[in-house]
């Protein structure tokens, strides 16, 4: 299994930002998916998650702010960020396949890099 996420970078406060994360090398509809971020000093903290069936989570903070979808069809899930603070600057990682056993997801991409200028 194979996660590659891109679309991260440095944008204004203020800005938007589209994350794709697309997968290789296994069955992407039935799995559960998320996104994650890790800033320097800080523990990683999951900000979004969709179901297979398509329903999400969002932590509190972006909240109305970050759009989590999936295209199945394209193996192919996205993170929409608007109205991006500087305290979500983080390196952002996509997961794939939520363990029960493990309480957490079997894999996991390289990260992108969302750097947001104030």
């Amino acid at each position: 299994v194979r996660l590659v996420e891109s679309g991260g970078g440095l944008v204004q406060a203020g800005g938007s930002l589209r994350l794709s994360c697309a997968a290789s090398g296994t069955i992407f509809s039935g799995n559960a998916m998320a996104w994650y971020r890790r800033a320097p000093g800080k523990e990683r903290e999951r900000v979004a998650a969709i179901s297979s069936s398509g329903s999400t989570y969002y932590r509190d903070s972006v909240t109305g702010r970050f759009t989590i979808s999936r295209d199945n069809a394209k193996n192919t899930m996205y993170l929409q960020m608007n109205s991006l603070k500087p305290e979500d600057t983080a390196m952002y990682y996509c997961a794939l396949g939520w363990s029960p056993r493990s309480g957490s997801y079997d894999y996991w991409g390289q990260g992108t890099q969302v750097t947001v200028s104030s």
